[in-house]
């Protein structure tokens, strides 16, 4: 016959579909009203659309009106670097 297919087992799997968000969301929750770098991506326009994303909710890590975002282009050892900053402004946790 053929080859046996083996299954790995690993405990449950993570409750948020996307875990690097919710990662990212529970750092800032530890340390509200900070401001955080979460993301470096290649463009502003990137940029611009992820803190978008984070300020509406539209990513579930993030709920609505409780996380601040916005993107900057920053000039750092003569590059231009595109940032998204984050904090969380929600309920004290």
């Amino acid at each position: 016959m053929g080859d046996l297919v083996s299954v790995e087992f690993s405990g449950p799997p993570p409750r948020s579909r996307n875990t690097k968000h919710a990662l990212i969301a529970m750092e800032l929750i530890d340390n509200p009203d900070e401001w955080g770098i979460v993301q470096r991506p290649a463009s502003i326009a990137r940029a611009s659309s992820a803190a978008q994303a984070i300020r509406t909710g539209r990513l579930s890590a993030y709920p609505a009106g409780e996380f601040e975002a916005v993107a900057r282009s920053v000039v750092e050892q003569g590059r231009v670097e595109h940032r998204v900053y984050a904090r969380y402004v929600g309920p004290k946790k």
